[in-house]
């Protein structure tokens, strides 16, 4: 079973308020966790084994899954022994194993610590704040094929500033656009167990420190993707993600969902 990592121990600090309370892959995109938005569409193409790898403020995520059945679902308890009886289940059959990785470890680092749960087999990576339509079953097939120990997923960023299209001196439509000129880091990622062997230190950088030793090597191949992605780094960011959702028509949603 591919196990997914989800990097979700950062600061988020250019969240500014949202992020003062709760870690920045808690940050709520239509009502609903960044994290879950991510982990649905994992879970829509049938990965449904996660690793959260945690750091600041650990708790607020270790709290929602632990009390994730109960808040989403009636349930009774009977006071005189403290049983719970809950009415439904969550359609979703999930493992999620919440592991604390270090409030002040970079990225590589929170991947070395999970070295013991990721040494046996193909594992996938992201980062806790970046949603995609990547068709992720292509980005593993992709992976297989080629061989080498890592794939990283490579995409066009939205431009920060649109065009506006004219008729004479009247403004007809604003569009947004992709920067056409630059590929850059999606953040889906596929390692092999071998990629395991780059990493020695919590103050190692999955982007600066790993993928530059692996390119190095000729061990590392890129997927190129074409379509919708997003990461939620600024509140403008966010707002941009929340009028997609409130619109009806998010690109990166999943047929299902977890609230």
């Amino acid at each position: 079973m591919t196990k997914i990592v989800l990097l979700a121990g950062g600061l988020g600090t250019r969240l500014g308020e949202e992020t003062a309370l709760k870690p920045k892959p808690m940050v709520e995109v239509g009502g609903m966790p960044i994290l879950c938005h991510i982990m649905n569409g994992y879970a829509d193409h049938g990965f449904n084994e996660f690793i959260i790898a945690l750091g600041y403020k650990a708790e607020v995520i270790k709290q929602y899954f632990l009390n994730y059945v109960y808040l989403q679902n009636d349930f009774s308890i009977h006071l005189s022994n403290s049983a719970i009886e809950v009415k439904q289940r969550p359609d979703r059959d999930w493992i999620v194993h919440l592991v604390d990785t270090g409030l002040n470890s970079m990225t590589g680092g929170r991947l070395h610590r999970l070295r013991d749960q990721l040494n046996k087999e193909t594992f996938m990576v992201t980062y806790g704040d970046g949603v995609s339509d990547v068709n992720l079953r292509r980005l593993l097939d992709f992976h297989h094929a080629h061989g080498k120990l890592a794939t990283l997923t490579l995409v066009r960023p939205r431009a920060r500033f649109g065009t506006v299209d004219l008729v004479g001196d009247q403004v007809v439509r604003f569009k947004e656009k992709l920067d056409t000129e630059s590929w850059i880091n999606g953040g889906f990622f596929v390692f092999e167990p071998g990629v395991l062997a780059y990493l020695s230190k919590d103050e190692e950088v999955l982007e600066n420190d790993v993928l530059t030793r692996l390119a190095e090597d000729g061990q590392l191949m890129a997927y190129r993707h074409t379509g919708f992605w997003e990461c939620m780094d600024t509140m403008r960011d966010k707002q941009h993600l929340e009028s997609l959702w409130s619109s009806g028509s998010a690109p990166w949603a999943a047929r299902k969902v977890c609230t």
